[in-house]
């Protein structure tokens, strides 16, 4: 089987990934639910691995601390007489690290939209605009982590679908060749295409092939990945501007 061991640098590192999972939960940052932020965020470390990704050592560094911090949590407390000795709470490291983070990234996504503001500003004078009554494609918002959430979807249901005994030939299959594919898709389909159904192959050099693809195809502005809200379904679109 070919290894497609990619580095990729759509990932801000470990705290960014537990932001992410506090958002998309909704889960109180001053009160994290140690064993629910554990369990969720080992199960993207194990989709990254089955997706033979090059995971930063600050992630399992990160892992980690998790885990050690979970265990901490569920031991009994044996300093039950020194009522008036203080111990640190063990997530408020942690929540301090997100708070601080989080302040740094808002910061530099307004920075960006000011950016983006100053750049449309033209100093021509006013002129006729035609409106364009096509359907307008939605700008594409998914992140890395929600991609890779659907994944680990993709890679469970094929471990059920796995028959027990088989023989199947293996295949290599080039990335360009899988871009190309998922270019004809998107371009025969005007509504976009759902993200599970460029997946209708179960091997698993086939799912890390179209993958990693996408992800090129992504970089590289020719398709937009779309999420409306948390836990609906990914879109991909071709996009137009792009073409």
């Amino acid at each position: 089987m070919i290894q497609y061991k990619v580095k990729l640098d759509l990932f801000e590192g470990p705290l960014d990934l537990l932001l992410h999972l506090i958002n998309k939960y909704e889960i109180d940052i001053y009160d994290i639910p140690v064993a629910e932020i554990t369990q969720q965020y080992m199960s993207y470390i194990h989709a990254m691995q089955q997706l033979e990704l090059d995971i930063a050592s600050e992630y399992l560094v990160m892992a980690a601390t998790l885990l050690e911090m979970k265990s901490k949590l569920l031991l009994p407390n044996q300093n039950v007489e020194l009522e008036d000795e203080y111990e640190e709470d063990p997530r408020e490291d942690l929540m301090r690290r997100l708070i601080e983070y989080r302040k740094y990234k808002q910061a530099a996504e307004q920075l960006k939209e000011r950016e983006l503001e100053q750049s449309n500003v033209l100093t021509r004078p006013p002129f006729h605009i035609e409106v364009n009554t096509e359907r307008k494609i939605p700008e594409g918002n998914a992140n890395i982590y929600e991609m890779i959430h659907a994944m680990s979807k993709i890679l469970e249901r094929r471990k059920w679908n796995r028959p027990l005994e088989t023989t199947i030939q293996k295949r290599e299959i080039p990335i360009k060749e899988r871009m190309d594919e998922i270019i004809d898709i998107l371009d025969s389909s005007q509504s976009g295409v759902s993200f599970y159904n460029l997946f209708p192959t179960v091997t698993k050099n086939y799912i890390v092939a179209t993958f990693i693809a996408i992800l090129e195809l992504m970089k590289s502005n020719d398709i937009l990945c779309v999420q409306e809200n948390h836990f609906d379904e990914l879109m991909i679109y071709r996009n137009s501007a792009n073409n």
